[in-house]
Protein backbone atom coordinates (compact mmCIF):
# COMPACT_ATOMS: atom_id res chain seq x y z
CA UNK A 1 0.00 0.00 0.00
CA UNK A 2 3.16 2.31 -0.49
CA UNK A 3 2.79 3.06 3.66
CA UNK A 4 6.78 3.39 3.96
CA UNK A 5 6.14 6.73 2.19
CA UNK A 6 3.98 7.99 5.09
CA UNK A 7 6.63 8.90 7.46
CA UNK A 8 10.00 9.25 5.41
CA UNK A 9 8.30 12.48 4.08
CA UNK A 10 6.75 13.75 7.15
CA UNK A 11 9.40 12.66 10.27
CA UNK A 12 11.25 16.01 11.22
CA UNK A 13 12.28 15.87 14.64
CA UNK A 14 13.66 13.20 15.82
CA UNK A 15 12.81 10.69 12.92
CA UNK A 16 15.46 13.23 10.75
CA UNK A 17 18.29 12.15 12.30
CA UNK A 18 17.37 8.25 11.48
CA UNK A 19 19.72 6.91 9.11
CA UNK A 20 18.45 4.50 7.07
CA UNK A 21 19.66 0.92 8.20
CA UNK A 22 22.10 -1.34 6.53
CA UNK A 23 20.50 -4.67 5.49
CA UNK A 24 21.93 -7.31 7.98
CA UNK A 25 22.19 -10.87 8.28
CA UNK A 26 22.33 -12.97 11.02
CA UNK A 27 25.29 -15.34 11.67
CA UNK A 28 26.19 -18.16 13.55
CA UNK A 29 26.96 -17.40 17.49
CA UNK A 30 31.32 -18.12 18.51
CA UNK A 31 31.82 -20.19 21.09
CA UNK A 32 34.79 -21.13 22.46
CA UNK A 33 37.51 -24.03 21.39
CA UNK A 34 36.34 -27.35 22.57
CA UNK A 35 40.12 -28.20 23.29
CA UNK A 36 40.05 -25.47 26.04
CA UNK A 37 37.28 -27.26 28.29
CA UNK A 38 39.36 -28.98 30.65
CA UNK A 39 41.50 -25.70 31.18
CA UNK A 40 41.69 -24.11 34.33
CA UNK A 41 39.41 -21.07 34.87
CA UNK A 42 41.25 -17.85 33.81
CA UNK A 43 40.34 -14.38 35.57
CA UNK A 44 38.84 -12.40 32.26
CA UNK A 45 38.42 -8.71 32.00
CA UNK A 46 34.43 -9.23 31.11
CA UNK A 47 31.81 -11.99 31.98
CA UNK A 48 30.04 -11.85 28.51
CA UNK A 49 31.07 -9.78 24.77
CA UNK A 50 28.79 -9.22 22.16
CA UNK A 51 30.79 -8.99 19.61
CA UNK A 52 29.81 -6.94 15.98
CA UNK A 53 25.93 -5.95 16.48
CA UNK A 54 24.71 -2.97 15.31
CA UNK A 55 24.07 -0.96 18.59
CA UNK A 56 20.71 1.46 19.19
CA UNK A 57 20.84 3.33 22.10
CA UNK A 58 18.84 6.13 21.74
CA UNK A 59 20.08 7.95 25.11
CA UNK A 60 23.90 7.95 23.89
CA UNK A 61 23.14 8.37 20.65
CA UNK A 62 24.97 5.37 19.35
CA UNK A 63 23.57 3.81 16.07
CA UNK A 64 26.59 1.72 14.73
CA UNK A 65 28.49 -1.68 14.79
CA UNK A 66 29.27 -1.75 18.39
CA UNK A 67 30.82 -4.28 20.68
CA UNK A 68 28.88 -4.63 24.07
CA UNK A 69 31.23 -5.82 27.21
CA UNK A 70 29.12 -7.04 30.52
CA UNK A 71 30.79 -7.29 33.72
CA UNK A 72 29.14 -7.99 37.32
CA UNK A 73 25.59 -7.86 35.47
CA UNK A 74 25.96 -3.93 34.29
CA UNK A 75 27.26 -2.45 30.84
CA UNK A 76 31.14 -2.57 30.82
CA UNK A 77 31.94 -0.95 27.10
CA UNK A 78 30.72 -0.11 24.14
CA UNK A 79 33.27 -0.27 21.57
CA UNK A 80 34.83 -1.61 18.12
CA UNK A 81 37.37 -3.77 18.21
CA UNK A 82 36.50 -4.99 21.78
CA UNK A 83 39.31 -8.32 21.86
CA UNK A 84 36.88 -11.85 21.75
CA UNK A 85 39.35 -13.59 24.42
CA UNK A 86 38.84 -10.69 27.04
CA UNK A 87 35.46 -12.26 27.89
CA UNK A 88 34.43 -15.43 29.72
CA UNK A 89 32.00 -16.04 27.17
CA UNK A 90 31.62 -14.14 23.16
CA UNK A 91 28.77 -14.57 21.35
CA UNK A 92 28.77 -13.21 17.72
CA UNK A 93 25.97 -10.63 16.94
CA UNK A 94 27.04 -9.81 13.81
CA UNK A 95 24.02 -9.06 11.51
CA UNK A 96 21.70 -8.68 14.43
CA UNK A 97 20.16 -5.28 16.70
CA UNK A 98 21.37 -5.01 20.40
CA UNK A 99 19.47 -2.52 22.08
CA UNK A 100 18.56 -1.50 25.92
CA UNK A 101 15.78 -4.29 27.11
CA UNK A 102 12.46 -3.55 25.64
CA UNK A 103 9.98 -1.67 28.34
CA UNK A 104 6.27 -2.11 27.64
CA UNK A 105 4.68 0.47 29.71
CA UNK A 106 1.35 -0.88 29.89
CA UNK A 107 0.41 -4.41 30.57
CA UNK A 108 -2.05 -6.28 32.98
CA UNK A 109 -0.41 -9.17 35.30
CA UNK A 110 -2.16 -9.39 38.50
CA UNK A 111 -3.00 -12.61 37.36
CA UNK A 112 -5.12 -14.57 40.09
CA UNK A 113 -8.04 -17.17 40.47
CA UNK A 114 -11.05 -14.63 39.98
CA UNK A 115 -13.48 -14.42 37.13
CA UNK A 116 -13.64 -11.55 35.33
CA UNK A 117 -10.77 -9.49 36.75
CA UNK A 118 -7.95 -8.12 36.03
CA UNK A 119 -6.99 -7.51 40.13
CA UNK A 120 -6.07 -10.88 40.56
CA UNK A 121 -8.07 -12.80 38.37
CA UNK A 122 -8.15 -14.92 34.65
CA UNK A 123 -7.84 -11.38 32.45
CA UNK A 124 -4.52 -10.68 33.29
CA UNK A 125 -1.23 -12.91 32.41
CA UNK A 126 1.60 -14.20 33.76
CA UNK A 127 4.74 -12.09 32.59
CA UNK A 128 7.48 -14.02 32.06
CA UNK A 129 5.68 -15.93 29.26
CA UNK A 130 5.28 -13.17 27.08
CA UNK A 131 7.61 -10.64 27.86
CA UNK A 132 11.44 -11.98 28.03
CA UNK A 133 10.78 -13.61 24.62
CA UNK A 134 9.88 -10.25 22.75
CA UNK A 135 13.03 -9.01 24.16
CA UNK A 136 10.98 -7.24 27.14
CA UNK A 137 12.89 -7.06 30.62
CA UNK A 138 10.62 -4.24 32.22
CA UNK A 139 7.22 -3.81 32.25
CA UNK A 140 4.72 -1.82 33.80
CA UNK A 141 1.31 -3.06 35.22
CA UNK A 142 -0.76 -0.36 34.03
CA UNK A 143 -3.64 0.12 37.49
CA UNK A 144 -4.79 -3.75 38.04
CA UNK A 145 -3.83 -3.33 41.31
CA UNK A 146 -5.15 -0.72 43.58
CA UNK A 147 -3.63 0.72 46.73
CA UNK A 148 -6.43 -1.36 48.54
CA UNK A 149 -4.83 -4.67 46.91
CA UNK A 150 -1.18 -3.67 45.72
CA UNK A 151 0.76 -5.75 48.12
CA UNK A 152 -1.16 -8.60 47.50
CA UNK A 153 -0.14 -8.13 44.21
CA UNK A 154 3.41 -7.45 44.77
CA UNK A 155 4.14 -10.48 46.92
CA UNK A 156 1.87 -12.52 43.90
CA UNK A 157 3.69 -11.39 41.17
CA UNK A 158 6.04 -8.46 41.22
CA UNK A 159 8.35 -10.45 43.91
CA UNK A 160 8.31 -13.89 42.11
CA UNK A 161 8.76 -12.66 38.57
CA UNK A 162 11.67 -13.08 36.97
CA UNK A 163 10.79 -10.22 34.55
CA UNK A 164 10.99 -6.71 36.21
CA UNK A 165 7.45 -5.81 37.29
CA UNK A 166 6.79 -1.82 37.90
CA UNK A 167 3.23 -0.59 38.70
CA UNK A 168 0.97 2.39 38.29
CA UNK A 169 -1.73 2.23 41.02
CA UNK A 170 -5.26 2.55 39.85
CA UNK A 171 -7.13 5.19 41.33
CA UNK A 172 -9.86 2.96 42.25
CA UNK A 173 -8.95 1.25 45.98
CA UNK A 174 -9.79 -2.26 44.26
CA UNK A 175 -7.93 -2.17 40.98
CA UNK A 176 -9.65 -2.71 37.98
CA UNK A 177 -12.01 -5.57 37.02
CA UNK A 178 -15.42 -6.16 35.55
CA UNK A 179 -18.94 -5.02 36.97
CA UNK A 180 -19.33 -1.75 38.60
CA UNK A 181 -15.41 -1.75 40.45
CA UNK A 182 -14.19 1.08 38.16
CA UNK A 183 -16.91 3.18 38.28
CA UNK A 184 -17.46 3.53 42.12
CA UNK A 185 -16.62 7.05 43.07
CA UNK A 186 -16.75 6.57 46.49
CA UNK A 187 -13.56 4.11 46.38
CA UNK A 188 -11.64 6.96 44.17
CA UNK A 189 -9.02 7.97 46.96
CA UNK A 190 -6.33 10.28 45.67
CA UNK A 191 -4.90 10.45 48.88
CA UNK A 192 -5.07 6.88 49.78
CA UNK A 193 -3.73 6.25 46.67
CA UNK A 194 -0.49 8.53 46.93
CA UNK A 195 0.51 7.41 50.48
CA UNK A 196 0.84 4.15 48.79
CA UNK A 197 2.67 5.23 45.62
CA UNK A 198 4.89 6.72 48.36
CA UNK A 199 5.68 3.64 50.33
CA UNK A 200 7.36 2.36 47.32
CA UNK A 201 9.10 4.59 45.43
CA UNK A 202 10.63 3.69 42.17
CA UNK A 203 8.25 0.48 42.05
CA UNK A 204 4.90 2.43 42.05
CA UNK A 205 5.79 4.76 39.13
CA UNK A 206 2.97 6.17 38.17
CA UNK A 207 -1.25 6.43 38.66
CA UNK A 208 -4.11 5.02 36.42
CA UNK A 209 -7.69 6.19 35.71
CA UNK A 210 -8.78 3.46 33.05
CA UNK A 211 -12.43 2.34 31.69
CA UNK A 212 -14.33 5.62 33.50
CA UNK A 213 -18.12 5.64 31.91
CA UNK A 214 -19.59 8.58 33.84
CA UNK A 215 -19.38 12.40 32.83
CA UNK A 216 -17.84 13.46 36.13
CA UNK A 217 -14.04 14.60 36.04
CA UNK A 218 -13.43 12.99 39.64
CA UNK A 219 -11.41 10.23 38.76
CA UNK A 220 -9.12 11.93 37.02
CA UNK A 221 -9.20 14.98 39.43
CA UNK A 222 -7.82 11.96 42.43
CA UNK A 223 -5.55 10.65 40.10
CA UNK A 224 -3.80 13.92 39.38
CA UNK A 225 -3.48 14.45 43.32
CA UNK A 226 -2.38 11.32 44.24
CA UNK A 227 0.09 11.56 41.06
CA UNK A 228 1.04 15.31 42.67
CA UNK A 229 1.92 14.03 46.40
CA UNK A 230 4.19 11.21 44.88
CA UNK A 231 5.96 13.19 41.91
CA UNK A 232 4.82 10.41 39.71
CA UNK A 233 3.23 10.47 36.12
CA UNK A 234 -0.69 9.93 35.64
CA UNK A 235 -1.61 7.44 33.00
CA UNK A 236 -5.12 8.01 31.71
CA UNK A 237 -7.30 5.38 29.90
CA UNK A 238 -10.61 7.92 28.98
CA UNK A 239 -12.91 5.38 29.29
CA UNK A 240 -16.08 6.47 27.56
CA UNK A 241 -16.64 9.03 25.10
CA UNK A 242 -18.60 11.84 26.83
CA UNK A 243 -19.45 15.65 25.97
CA UNK A 244 -19.18 16.62 29.27
CA UNK A 245 -15.63 16.65 29.59
CA UNK A 246 -14.27 16.41 25.93
CA UNK A 247 -11.01 15.22 25.00
CA UNK A 248 -9.47 18.48 24.37
CA UNK A 249 -10.14 19.45 28.14
CA UNK A 250 -8.13 17.03 29.35
CA UNK A 251 -5.38 17.83 27.04
CA UNK A 252 -4.92 21.16 27.24
CA UNK A 253 -6.00 21.82 30.93
CA UNK A 254 -6.39 18.80 33.28
CA UNK A 255 -3.36 16.64 32.52
CA UNK A 256 0.32 18.06 33.71
CA UNK A 257 3.32 17.87 31.62
CA UNK A 258 4.42 14.64 31.48
CA UNK A 259 1.34 12.66 32.47
CA UNK A 260 0.69 9.36 29.60
CA UNK A 261 -2.53 9.34 27.25
CA UNK A 262 -2.98 6.03 26.34
CA UNK A 263 -4.76 4.14 23.26
CA UNK A 264 -3.87 6.90 21.24
CA UNK A 265 -4.53 5.33 17.99
CA UNK A 266 -8.03 4.20 19.31
CA UNK A 267 -10.08 6.88 17.57
CA UNK A 268 -12.84 5.84 20.32
CA UNK A 269 -12.39 9.26 22.35
CA UNK A 270 -11.95 11.99 19.65
CA UNK A 271 -8.06 10.86 18.69
CA UNK A 272 -8.92 11.73 15.45
CA UNK A 273 -10.85 14.60 13.66
CA UNK A 274 -13.69 13.04 11.86
CA UNK A 275 -13.32 15.48 8.78
CA UNK A 276 -9.63 15.18 7.88
CA UNK A 277 -8.90 12.06 9.28
CA UNK A 278 -5.71 13.76 10.97
CA UNK A 279 -5.24 14.45 14.91
CA UNK A 280 -8.62 15.22 16.63
CA UNK A 281 -8.74 18.48 18.62
CA UNK A 282 -6.21 19.05 21.50
CA UNK A 283 -4.29 16.74 19.89
CA UNK A 284 -1.65 19.20 18.99
CA UNK A 285 -2.25 21.34 21.94
CA UNK A 286 -1.33 18.12 24.44
CA UNK A 287 2.03 17.24 22.63
CA UNK A 288 2.96 21.34 22.81
CA UNK A 289 2.27 21.10 26.42
CA UNK A 290 4.72 17.72 27.42
CA UNK A 291 1.89 15.36 27.33
CA UNK A 292 3.03 11.89 26.32
CA UNK A 293 0.96 9.72 23.85
CA UNK A 294 1.12 5.74 24.13
CA UNK A 295 -0.13 3.52 21.67
CA UNK A 296 -1.66 1.09 24.73
CA UNK A 297 -2.63 -0.93 21.44
CA UNK A 298 -4.87 -3.45 23.23
CA UNK A 299 -7.94 -5.46 22.12
CA UNK A 300 -9.35 -2.96 20.28
CA UNK A 301 -7.29 0.22 20.84
CA UNK A 302 -5.38 0.11 17.87
CA UNK A 303 -6.73 0.82 14.32
CA UNK A 304 -4.95 1.08 11.32
CA UNK A 305 -7.66 3.92 9.79
CA UNK A 306 -7.14 5.92 12.66
CA UNK A 307 -3.03 5.37 12.84
CA UNK A 308 -2.08 5.88 9.28
CA UNK A 309 -3.22 9.35 8.48
CA UNK A 310 -2.04 10.57 11.88
CA UNK A 311 1.17 9.82 11.51
CA UNK A 312 1.09 10.93 8.06
CA UNK A 313 0.37 14.12 9.62
CA UNK A 314 3.49 13.87 11.76
CA UNK A 315 1.58 12.58 15.11
CA UNK A 316 4.11 9.75 15.91
CA UNK A 317 3.41 7.80 19.38
CA UNK A 318 6.13 8.42 22.33
CA UNK A 319 5.83 5.03 23.32
CA UNK A 320 4.77 1.63 21.99
CA UNK A 321 3.07 -0.60 24.60
CA UNK A 322 0.71 -3.41 24.82
CA UNK A 323 -2.11 -3.51 26.96
CA UNK A 324 -1.26 -7.31 27.13
CA UNK A 325 -4.09 -9.30 28.49
CA UNK A 326 -5.64 -12.97 28.54
CA UNK A 327 -8.60 -11.36 25.62
CA UNK A 328 -5.51 -10.15 22.89
CA UNK A 329 -3.15 -12.69 23.17
CA UNK A 330 -4.25 -14.49 19.95
CA UNK A 331 -5.75 -11.39 18.12
CA UNK A 332 -4.25 -8.62 16.26
CA UNK A 333 -1.95 -7.40 19.01
CA UNK A 334 -0.09 -11.15 20.09
CA UNK A 335 3.10 -9.12 21.63
CA UNK A 336 5.30 -6.04 21.79
CA UNK A 337 7.44 -6.82 18.52
CA UNK A 338 4.19 -7.85 16.39
CA UNK A 339 2.78 -4.28 18.05
CA UNK A 340 6.27 -2.39 16.86
CA UNK A 341 6.00 -4.26 13.65
CA UNK A 342 2.56 -2.49 12.72
CA UNK A 343 4.43 0.57 12.81
CA UNK A 344 7.78 -0.71 10.74
CA UNK A 345 5.21 -1.41 8.38
CA UNK A 346 3.48 2.43 8.33
CA UNK A 347 7.11 3.36 7.15
CA UNK A 348 8.69 4.59 10.76
CA UNK A 349 12.35 4.19 10.81
CA UNK A 350 14.17 0.95 13.22
CA UNK A 351 15.56 3.45 15.64
CA UNK A 352 12.45 5.24 16.06
CA UNK A 353 10.52 2.56 16.89
CA UNK A 354 13.46 0.95 19.27
CA UNK A 355 13.28 4.50 20.50
CA UNK A 356 9.46 3.81 21.24
CA UNK A 357 10.59 0.78 23.46
CA UNK A 358 13.25 1.57 25.15
CA UNK A 359 14.52 5.17 26.19
CA UNK A 360 11.08 7.32 25.37
CA UNK A 361 9.03 4.87 27.91
CA UNK A 362 11.63 5.21 30.82
CA UNK A 363 11.74 8.60 30.80
CA UNK A 364 8.44 8.53 30.71
CA UNK A 365 7.96 6.99 33.86
CA UNK A 366 11.12 7.88 35.41
CA UNK A 367 13.12 5.47 35.44
CA UNK A 368 16.37 6.32 33.73
CA UNK A 369 18.61 3.95 34.57
CA UNK A 370 16.55 1.41 32.53
CA UNK A 371 16.41 1.75 28.49
CA UNK A 372 19.99 2.65 28.01
CA UNK A 373 23.34 1.32 27.76
CA UNK A 374 25.55 3.77 29.49
CA UNK A 375 28.75 1.68 31.10
CA UNK A 376 27.76 1.29 34.65
CA UNK A 377 24.11 0.56 32.87
CA UNK A 378 22.11 -2.34 34.15
CA UNK A 379 22.86 -4.72 31.62
CA UNK A 380 19.14 -5.35 30.13
CA UNK A 381 19.58 -6.01 26.52
CA UNK A 382 17.88 -7.08 23.47
CA UNK A 383 19.13 -8.78 20.70
CA UNK A 384 16.77 -8.12 17.45
CA UNK A 385 16.72 -9.85 14.32
CA UNK A 386 15.18 -7.62 11.44
CA UNK A 387 13.55 -10.30 9.28
CA UNK A 388 12.50 -9.13 5.33
CA UNK A 389 10.05 -10.82 4.03
CA UNK A 390 5.85 -11.07 3.30
CA UNK A 391 4.24 -10.38 6.69
CA UNK A 392 0.90 -9.26 7.79
CA UNK A 393 -0.35 -7.37 10.87
CA UNK A 394 -3.64 -7.10 12.18
CA UNK A 395 -5.07 -4.36 14.34
CA UNK A 396 -7.82 -3.99 17.06
CA UNK A 397 -10.94 -4.14 14.15
CA UNK A 398 -9.46 -7.29 12.55
CA UNK A 399 -8.09 -5.34 9.28
CA UNK A 400 -4.72 -6.03 8.13
CA UNK A 401 -2.15 -4.39 6.82
CA UNK A 402 0.82 -6.27 4.80
CA UNK A 403 4.45 -5.37 5.78
CA UNK A 404 7.93 -6.63 4.27
CA UNK A 405 10.19 -6.15 8.00
CA UNK A 406 9.74 -7.47 11.00
CA UNK A 407 11.73 -7.51 14.09
CA UNK A 408 12.58 -10.49 16.17
CA UNK A 409 14.01 -11.14 19.25
CA UNK A 410 16.83 -13.50 19.39
CA UNK A 411 18.47 -13.13 22.43
CA UNK A 412 16.95 -11.46 25.79
CA UNK A 413 19.22 -10.44 28.74
CA UNK A 414 18.73 -9.45 32.51
CA UNK A 415 21.33 -8.03 34.60
CA UNK A 416 23.65 -8.95 32.24
CA UNK A 417 23.22 -12.84 31.98
CA UNK A 418 20.77 -14.55 29.27
CA UNK A 419 17.20 -14.91 29.93
CA UNK A 420 16.04 -16.06 26.42
CA UNK A 421 17.81 -17.37 23.37
CA UNK A 422 16.02 -18.57 20.32
CA UNK A 423 18.43 -20.21 18.12
CA UNK A 424 21.41 -21.41 20.82
CA UNK A 425 23.67 -18.48 19.52
CA UNK A 426 25.23 -18.81 23.49
CA UNK A 427 25.06 -22.41 23.63
CA UNK A 428 27.81 -24.83 23.25
CA UNK A 429 27.35 -27.50 20.06
CA UNK A 430 25.68 -30.56 21.47
CA UNK A 431 28.33 -32.66 19.21
CA UNK A 432 31.50 -31.22 21.26
CA UNK A 433 33.01 -31.27 24.77
CA UNK A 434 31.84 -28.67 27.24
CA UNK A 435 33.33 -24.98 26.60
CA UNK A 436 35.41 -23.44 29.36
CA UNK A 437 33.22 -20.76 29.32
CA UNK A 438 30.12 -22.95 30.27
CA UNK A 439 31.80 -23.65 33.20
CA UNK A 440 31.63 -20.29 34.44
CA UNK A 441 28.05 -20.31 32.97
CA UNK A 442 26.57 -18.74 35.98
CA UNK A 443 28.31 -15.05 35.81
CA UNK A 444 26.50 -14.85 32.03
CA UNK A 445 23.47 -16.63 31.67
CA UNK A 446 20.49 -17.86 33.62
CA UNK A 447 19.85 -20.07 31.40
CA UNK A 448 20.18 -24.45 31.80
CA UNK A 449 22.98 -25.05 29.78
CA UNK A 450 25.71 -27.93 30.42
CA UNK A 451 28.25 -27.37 32.69
CA UNK A 452 30.17 -30.87 33.43
CA UNK A 453 29.68 -30.08 36.86
CA UNK A 454 28.39 -33.01 39.37
CA UNK A 455 25.56 -32.81 41.56
CA UNK A 456 26.46 -30.99 44.55
CA UNK A 457 24.36 -32.49 46.35
CA UNK A 458 25.92 -35.88 48.15
CA UNK A 459 23.30 -38.51 47.98
CA UNK A 460 22.39 -37.61 44.56
CA UNK A 461 26.42 -38.23 43.73
CA UNK A 462 26.63 -41.31 45.27
CA UNK A 463 23.65 -42.76 43.48
CA UNK A 464 25.16 -41.39 39.77
CA UNK A 465 28.47 -42.88 40.55
CA UNK A 466 26.73 -46.29 40.41
CA UNK A 467 26.23 -46.55 36.99
CA UNK A 468 28.02 -45.99 33.97
CA UNK A 469 29.43 -42.58 32.39
CA UNK A 470 26.77 -41.67 30.27
CA UNK A 471 27.10 -41.74 26.42
CA UNK A 472 29.02 -39.10 24.30
CA UNK A 473 29.28 -38.36 21.00
CA UNK A 474 32.52 -37.83 20.71
CA UNK A 475 35.99 -38.60 21.58
CA UNK A 476 39.19 -36.70 22.63
CA UNK A 477 42.64 -38.16 22.58
CA UNK A 478 45.40 -37.03 24.46
CA UNK A 479 46.55 -34.42 22.54
CA UNK A 480 42.72 -32.76 22.83
CA UNK A 481 41.94 -33.71 19.26
CA UNK A 482 38.13 -33.85 19.18
CA UNK A 483 36.59 -36.54 16.71
CA UNK A 484 32.48 -36.62 16.37
CA UNK A 485 31.59 -40.61 16.76
CA UNK A 486 29.57 -42.17 13.78
CA UNK A 487 26.39 -42.36 15.58
CA UNK A 488 26.19 -38.96 16.77
CA UNK A 489 26.56 -37.42 12.62
CA UNK A 490 23.21 -36.83 11.12
CA UNK A 491 22.29 -38.17 7.67
CA UNK A 492 23.25 -35.61 5.27
CA UNK A 493 20.68 -33.45 3.79
CA UNK A 494 18.41 -34.82 0.50
CA UNK A 495 20.42 -38.26 1.44
CA UNK A 496 18.11 -41.04 1.68
CA UNK A 497 18.04 -42.86 4.97
CA UNK A 498 18.97 -46.72 5.43
CA UNK A 499 16.00 -48.91 5.58
CA UNK A 500 16.19 -50.21 9.18
CA UNK A 501 14.91 -53.27 10.66
CA UNK A 502 13.55 -52.24 13.88
CA UNK A 503 9.85 -52.51 15.56
CA UNK A 504 7.76 -49.91 14.25
CA UNK A 505 6.54 -46.65 16.96
CA UNK A 506 4.10 -48.19 19.02
CA UNK A 507 1.63 -44.69 17.58
CA UNK A 508 1.50 -46.71 13.81
CA UNK A 509 0.32 -49.91 15.03
CA UNK A 510 -3.36 -50.79 13.33
CA UNK A 511 -4.66 -51.75 16.78
CA UNK A 512 -3.62 -49.61 19.55
CA UNK A 513 -1.73 -51.14 22.54
CA UNK A 514 -4.22 -50.12 24.69
CA UNK A 515 -6.81 -52.36 23.50
CA UNK A 516 -5.14 -54.92 25.48
CA UNK A 517 -6.17 -53.60 28.57
CA UNK A 518 -9.01 -54.97 30.75
CA UNK A 519 -12.68 -53.69 29.96
CA UNK A 520 -13.26 -50.19 32.38
CA UNK A 521 -15.80 -51.29 35.52
CA UNK A 522 -18.52 -50.17 35.58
Amino acid sequence: MGSNLLVRACAGLSLAACALVPQLVAQPAQTASPAAADAPAVEKQYDLLLKGGHVIDVKNNIDAIRDVAIKDGKIAKIAVGIPADSAIRTVNVTGLYVTPGLIDIHVHVFWGLTKNDYAGGDWSVMPDGYTLKSGVTTVVDAGSAGWRNFDVFKERVIDRSQTRVLAMLNIVGNGMGSGGIEQNKEDMDGEKTGEMALKYPGLIVGVKSAHFTGPEWLPYDQAIKAGTMAHIPVMIDYGSRRVERPLEQLLESKLRPGDIYTHAFSGNRGEQDEATGGPGKGMWEGRKRGIYFDVGHGQSSFNFSVAVPLIKAGFIPDSISTDIHTDNLNEGLKDQLTTANKFLAMGLPVKEVIAEMTWHPAVEVQQTQLGQLSEGAIADIAVLNLRHGDFGYIDGSGYVMKGHEKLECELTLMNGKFVYDLNGRASDPWDQPISASAKQAKKWTSLRIPTGQRPSNPQAAARMSRFPARWQPYTVDASGKVTVKPNAKLVPAGTKAPKLDVPPPAATWATPPADSWPAAKK
